[in-house]
């Protein structure tokens, strides 16, 4: 993937991509336990996570925002076909765009300028009590991304056994990794192959 996206697309990337595929031809999902929210967590740049520990209530609160992300997701890869790991079980839109927006809206912020000597003037948000509630700012980098240019790059791999998201980097990619796009020849030729046995 593209190293120069902006923080909130590789943010809601990286939190849609925590359903991969398991390599034995399944899916694995990464936030099955409080312990492997707090690893992801504290793996990823998000506003208060320093000292971060998940627990049960926090999981199920950002499950419920992947839920989302991931299904508005599938909608933004459309007319394509979405994750086959979504296929079948993809929430509602309207759901999903009103989680996103109740799950935004938990953790006030306010702009905070700083300029430092030479270079031009940063506005960060800060959250109005100290420490961003992470749902909150999950949901806010998953609308920020969906309503930005990069969207229209969004699409989902369908490579055999594969489960991801990424951005298109450029006209011809098809996969999200080189690995995705060897095993999808791999298939093609065993198809080919099998109809002329």
């Amino acid at each position: 993937m593209n190293a120069s996206i902006d923080s909130d697309a590789r943010l809601a990337l990286d939190l849609a991509l925590t359903i991969r595929h398991d390599g034995h031809g399944g899916v694995a999902d990464d936030l099955t336990t409080p312990a492997g929210l707090t690893a992801w967590v504290r793996e990823h740049p998000v506003t208060g996570a320093d000292g971060f520990e998940a627990d049960d209530t926090e999981l199920a609160a950002v499950r419920d925002v992947r839920t989302a992300v991931r299904a508005l997701f599938a909608r933004a890869v459309r007319p394509g076909e979405p994750s086959p790991a979504d296929a079948a079980g993809l929430m509602p839109v309207p759901d999903a765009v009103e989680r996103l927006n109740i799950r935004a809206a938990l953790a006030p912020t306010v702009p905070v300028l700083s300029w430092a000597e030479g270079a031009d003037p940063v506005v960060r948000q800060e959250p109005v009590q100290g420490g961003a509630e992470l749902t909150a700012t999950l949901a806010r980098a998953a609308i920020a991304f969906l309503a930005s240019p990069d969207r229209q790059r969004l699409r989902a791999c369908h490579a055999p056994r594969c489960v991801r998201y990424f951005l298109k980097d450029h006209p011809r990619q098809e996969w999200c990794k080189p690995s995705c796009g060897n095993r999808a020849r791999v298939a093609r030729h065993h198809e080919r192959h099998k109809k002329t046995a």
